[in-house]
């Protein structure tokens, strides 16, 4: 890894995304220089970096180009990769279900054999998900549980996972998969449900709206916060030997208990509110997804540390706060 007086390099793909955004100021604080891929696109989302851009260095690439990956890890030359992008959103995965193959599952291959070409010292952290158990074969789901995923992002997820063990057993590359369970925060994008719920019940709490649709309020998740979750990819990295760890909280919350904090924080009845919808069921359900993070937690040290309350507290504050915000009076400057 270089001697001890090096400020270690980062590099991450999909930074400007949740966990991108919570990686980079973390690494920041361990005195790292971070680096940052980013497509080129007509508008670059940064809103979620905006408070660190003078702090980081970005560049553009793409996971669907294996001669702009090589031609980054040349100029950067990372110690550390962080693949977090991905096409993550699961109901566009059946929209877009080769893209989907192409980006979340294709594009590990060629960030992968892009190390491989370059510089076999690099630490390599590849963002799995519990979305690849599905329909599960045992609960809590652990390193070993039996995949069965049931949606075109979650099958991608399984080839990203298992490229990386190939990559690792096949070029003894420090290769490691981190098997997130659900993980959100105020930065998380509004498509997914639950910042659709605490963006809903903001705007229904400022009068800005009046009801809530949703699909299946029976579906359970293990829920935790992103700003904890990065700490474990980090982790994984500055093992003496590259493994995979299932992360989460090993409790399990459905929807509706979700929709019941949320309402209940700003005095509202969700019942008058919510309206669940058909068109929002996915076309095969995950039903229940709980961690077993037993393994994260003796050999990383890893715990969660915001409670799932906290944490819808969190996101409706933070959207009540923004909404607030953008709806308030111009003020002239006396």
């Amino acid at each position: 890894m270089g001697d001890q007086g090096m400020i270690r390099t980062a590099l991450i793909t999909g930074i400007t995304g949740q966990d991108g955004s919570y990686l980079a100021e973390f690494l920041l604080q361990k005195g790292y220089a971070v680096h940052g891929m980013v497509r080129r696109s007509s508008t670059i989302s940064d809103e979620r970096i905006s408070h660190i851009a003078d702090r980081i260095h970005l560049h553009q690439g793409d996971l669907l180009d294996q001669h702009s990956l090589v031609r980054l890890l040349e100029e950067i030359r990372p110690t550390e990769v962080y693949n977090l992008a991905a096409q993550s959103f699961v109901p566009t995965s059946w929209e877009q279900p080769i893209f989907t193959a192409e980006v979340t599952g294709l594009g590990v291959t060629r960030i992968l054999d892009a190390i491989r070409q370059l510089d076999k010292s690099i630490r390599f952290y590849q963002a799995s998900s519990s979305e690849m158990f599905g329909k599960v074969r045992e609960t809590p789901q652990r390193e070993t549980t039996v995949f069965h995923p049931r949606s075109p992002y979650g099958v991608a997820k399984v080839y990203g996972h298992y490229i990386t063990v190939n990559y690792r057993e096949s070029y003894n590359l420090f290769a490691c998969s981190g098997i997130l369970f659900n993980h959100e925060s105020p930065r998380r994008g509004p498509e997914f449900v639950t910042r659709k719920i605490s963006q809903s019940v903001a705007q229904i709490k400022l009068g800005l709206a009046e009801e809530l649709r949703l699909g299946n309020l029976d579906a359970k998740r293990d829920w935790g916060f992103a700003g904890d979750y990065v700490k474990a990819m980090w982790l994984m990295l500055q093992q003496p030997a590259p493994d995979d760890y299932v992360v989460g909280t090993g409790q399990t919350h459905s929807v509706r208990e979700f929709v019941e904090i949320a309402f209940g924080h700003v005095g509202l009845d969700w019942q008058k509110h919510v309206v669940s919808d058909p068109a929002f069921y996915r076309p095969a359900e995950v039903e229940i997804l709980l961690a077993d993070a037993r393994k994260a937690r003796e050999i990383l040290h890893w715990r969660p540390e915001k409670s799932f309350e906290d944490l819808v507290v969190d996101m409706v504050d933070s959207d009540l706060r923004r909404l607030d915000k953008s709806r308030a009076p111009l003020r002239t400057a006396a």
